[in-house]
């Protein structure tokens, strides 16, 4: 085994104008945020409009039973493959007039006309792509809307019309 030595003394090391990124590392906070701000910046530009969606609704699609709606521009200018217009009349003419187009909406068929009878979903997530005026002496009868839905939504709403009252809500 060698005999161990002494180390010499030497004089520290001194570098001169440190390291760019050690600047960087001081000043890690600020660049953070800025990197942030730029990037809220640019997603608050790449948003969507007030004029692109539906009164402030926000734009989710339909549950996958449902089959793919409208895309996103309105039904009147581009609709996706197998999207169909299907005109539905709605028992309560009241609730029709709180629709707008470009809204989404749930129709609900009511099998019979007694209280807690049946209801189910028929349609989820429709885009209603017009709102009908009324006739002149429509009477009870309800009002008329037309949805944009996939093509099988609109047979099963057809049929529920014909055996019950329909019924909508606003997503």
């Amino acid at each position: 085994m060698p005999a161990t030595r002494e180390v010499p003394r030497f004089d520290p090391v001194r570098v001169r104008g440190g390291h760019r990124s050690g600047r960087l590392v001081r000043h890690r906070r600020r660049a953070v945020a800025v990197g942030l701000a730029v990037t809220a910046t640019a997603l608050v530009a790449a948003g969507p409009r007030e004029s692109d969606g539906a009164r402030g609704h926000p734009r989710a699609r339909p549950p996958a039973q449902t089959g793919p709606v409208s895309g996103e521009h309105p039904a009147h200018t581009r609709r996706t493959a197998g999207a169909v217009t299907a005109p539905v009349r709605i028992a309560d003419a009241a609730t029709v007039r709180l629709l707008r187009p470009g809204d989404r909406v749930d129709v609900i068929a009511a099998e019979g006309a007694l209280p807690g009878g049946d209801a189910r979903v028929v349609a989820r997530g429709a885009r209603v792509t017009k709102v009908p005026e009324p006739l002149e002496g429509a009477g009870d009868s309800g009002a008329l809307v037309v949805l944009s839905v996939p093509r099988a939504t609109a047979a099963r709403l057809a049929g529920a019309s014909a055996t019950g009252r329909l019924a909508v809500t606003l997503w």
